[in-house]
């Protein structure tokens, strides 16, 4: 918070003293908090404690992050300013705020920052705790890294410094790719790390449109995609095994995958709407990569396309970078282990007294390792179908519920219609609305169980 108030002090605007009345506040609850369980004795943390850890320190550092919107001179209620912090820090990109282009330095440095630290935070968290709690097939990338001759990194310290070396590392390049491309110093900042965590965030109404400029959307789209990699495998290739990107089922995937979106509606885009070949494939480029990694930044509003890509986009919505990445939706690795078990199952059916195994990555997917994706995914949809339907109380109509819905639990950003489409905002939809969308990112972004199994009953009787 000390960063942006800096900013604005810089600028002359009043807002500083906002931010550096917030950090105050931050800092004594932080440090009480530290301070009151601080100990010297060995503290052993149980799965009960990590459930618990993983929630609560998201859902306390989106309440605190919030003071800053709310105090500031937008004047925004709480509930506008918590949903704010919560599509940063969860890397959605949906936002309340209009005529961005207007607003003061720091708050849109703020924004941008909460995308920066959630974006590091969901690595973090992807890599070290989600595999330990066994959600959504997670112990498959446990396995991955386990105490094996050919593991990523020695000592989990060691890992987890690697990581922010090279997210640092990225963010550097991608800022100076930026401003040497024709962004101010400010905007370059801003849409980096907006673009390395995959969040969506814009200094402009018009989001990266603003730029109109071909050499700006490749280089969007090239920084997006790297953020939607698993970052574990940089490090292996920076250790000179850079054969291991091509040698993942889940890169591998990813890239097909939109290689084929991009060609179907690159075409659509040349017959149907007579669109020049090279035209369609920059804009198409550009917004399927932006939404299969739960970006959201827009150059254009795809919804005006047609029938046909409105529903691919919506799709998209659901599906997701890949695992180790900063990106939300079910991941790419998800449709392939489903995929294998779906085959394997097959031809059990063909032929009952044969033997087949599920293979992913050529390791056999373990039966704790399908359920654990099964319930992901079952839990994933009726999580879409509950909280449509609850949006729909709100008097939504049915496509900006349903859209809303996807693209916050896949921390996507932008929606579908005119009210939360690419061209809209999240300003005009209910204060109820608002707080079960924030709900829903959490639960995106917390992968579904991390957050649900916490508020069990049972949870709490053990």
């Amino acid at each position: 918070m000390i960063v942006p108030a800096l900013v604005d002090a810089g600028s002359g605007d009043p807002d500083w003293a906002v931010f550096a009345g917030a950090a105050g506040v931050t800092g004594f609850f932080g440090s009480c908090l530290m301070l009151a369980t601080r100990t010297s004795r060995d503290v052993k943390m149980t799965i009960h404690h990590a459930f618990l850890l993983t929630a609560l320190s998201w859902i306390g550092i989106c309440v605190f992050a919030a003071l800053p919107f709310y105090f500031s001179s937008l004047q925004m209620d709480y509930i506008d300013s918590f949903f704010e912090s919560v599509s940063g820090l969860t890397t959605t990109g949906s936002t309340v705020i209009s005529s961005l282009d207007t607003r003061p330095a720091g708050i849109l440095l703020w924004r941008a920052i909460l995308h920066w630290l959630g974006g590091i935070g969901i690595i973090a968290m992807a890599i070290a705790i989600l595999p330990m709690l066994r959600v959504g097939g997670m112990q498959l990338f446990r396995m991955e890294s386990s105490d094996r001759s050919d593991k990523v990194m020695p000592r989990a310290t060691q890992f987890a410094s690697a990581i922010f070396k090279v997210y640092l590392g990225l963010s550097v390049i991608c800022t100076a790719a930026y401003w040497a491309a024709g962004m101010s110093f400010f905007d370059a900042i801003c849409h980096m790390m907006a673009t390395l965590s995959t969040g969506g965030f814009s200094t402009s109404d018009a989001s990266v449109g603003k730029f109109d400029s071909p050499l700006i959307d490749m280089l969007v789209t090239a920084f997006t995609v790297l953020g939607a990699l698993t970052f574990p495998l940089y490090i292996t290739a920076l250790q000179g095994r850079v054969s291991v990107l091509w040698q993942s089922e889940q890169i591998r995937g990813f890239f097909g995958f939109v290689g084929a979106v991009v060609l179907a509606l690159t075409l659509w885009q040349w017959i149907v709407n007579d669109m020049a070949p090279l035209t369609a494939l920059r804009y198409v480029l550009f917004a399927v990569v932006t939404i299969i990694s739960t970006t959201g930044f827009a150059t254009t509003d795809y919804s005006l396309w047609g029938g046909f890509p409105v529903a691919v986009f919506f799709f998209l919505t659901f599906v997701g970078g890949c695992t180790g990445s900063t990106t939300g939706g079910i991941k790419i690795f998800r449709f392939q282990v489903l995929y294998a078990v779906a085959k394997s199952q097959m031809r059990r059916l063909l032929q009952p007294h044969g033997v087949f195994v599920p293979m992913y990555q050529k390791r056999e997917v373990t039966e704790a390792v399908a359920l654990s994706v099964l319930t992901f995914i079952f839990i994933y949809m009726l999580a879409f179908a509950v909280l449509s339907m609850a949006l729909g109380l709100f008097d939504l109509d049915f496509v900006t519920a349903t859209s809303s819905a996807a693209t916050a639990l896949g921390n996507v950003g932008p929606g579908l219609g005119d009210i939360v489409g690419p061209a809209g905002n999240f300003a005009s939809i209910p204060d109820g609305a608002k707080l079960l969308l924030a709900f829903g990112m959490l639960l995106g972004r917390l992968e579904f169980m991390a957050l649900i199994v916490v508020l069990t009953p049972w949870f709490w009787r053990h």
